[in-house]
């Protein structure tokens, strides 16, 4: 499920509104080991999209 939520991450992330939208989504079924990996490659991710290191606060609050 995890590399799943990476891939429509990746699909998404020309849209802030969406991309938040499957991150929430991703935060209610994902495991707690996989949200960690998840937070982990996120923050890499973002690093060259300031456009939405914001969406990294759902990823934090969980």
């Amino acid at each position: 499920m995890l590399d799943h939520t990476k891939n429509v991450l990746k699909r998404v992330s020309f849209d802030v509104s969406l991309f938040c939208k499957e991150l929430e989504k991703a935060c209610k079924v994902l495991l707690p080991f996989e949200l960690e990996e998840l937070a982990s490659w996120l923050s890499k991710f973002i690093k060259e999209k300031p456009e939405l290191q914001h969406c990294m606060l759902l990823i934090n609050n969980k």
